[in-house]
């Protein structure tokens, strides 16, 4: 007789499948937070993550509005679906935040971010990394006989995709400012 493969979440007493209906899969999301321009206010958007062990992939903050006080912080982060919606519940619940908006499930949006590249190379492959940048739209925005700074602006996976192909021919830094984004069209998030 074959042996008996349960599967997770069952046992041999029942047909039944006993597993949790939530998710376990681990999803990307990015999150805005509209706060009060105050002290101490990113720092308790930071310590609720910190505190529950939750990560930030990415983080941008700006003042958004210089008469009503408001600044914008998107945060980049992963998790279960239930981890998000666990999230944007307690940051709503923060008393100096006003509005919290997850463009990832609320709809399409525009997602940016900016760096810079230097690489150090001489030769053939100072010449590819120049051909690469011109493809990737990526401007230099300084040049010594040693290297090149690149600046690139786009989505993160299109940084990723440069930063990988500069890595052979002498990726030696980078600076990331983090995802700004915003919601499309008419919705005001």
């Amino acid at each position: 007789m074959p042996p008996l493969h349960i599967k997770k979440g069952s046992n041999k007493h029942s047909a039944y499948n006993l597993r949790p209906t939530f998710s376990d899969v681990q999803e990307a999301h990015t999150i805005t937070v509209l706060v009060e321009n105050e002290p101490g206010v990113l720092a308790r958007v930071i310590g609720l993550f910190s505190g529950r062990g939750y990560n930030i992939d990415s983080l941008t903050v700006a003042e958004v509005d210089h008469e009503g006080h408001l600044s914008r912080i998107t945060i980049v982060t992963t998790g279960t679906p239930q981890v998000i919606e666990q999230i944007k519940a307690q940051l709503g619940r923060i008393v100096s935040v006003r509005e919290v908006h997850d463009l990832t499930a609320e709809g399409s949006s525009v997602e940016r971010e900016l760096a810079l590249m230097k690489v150090t190379g001489s030769g053939e492959k100072r010449v590819e990394a120049l051909r690469l940048a011109d493809i990737f739209r990526a401007n230099v925005v300084d040049s010594t006989l040693e290297s090149f700074i690149f600046q690139l602006t786009g989505a993160p996976d299109k940084i990723d995709a440069f930063a990988d192909l500069m890595r052979p021919l002498g990726l030696v830094q980078v600076a990331r400012t983090g995802v700004a984004a915003l919601a499309r069209g008419h919705t005001g998030n």
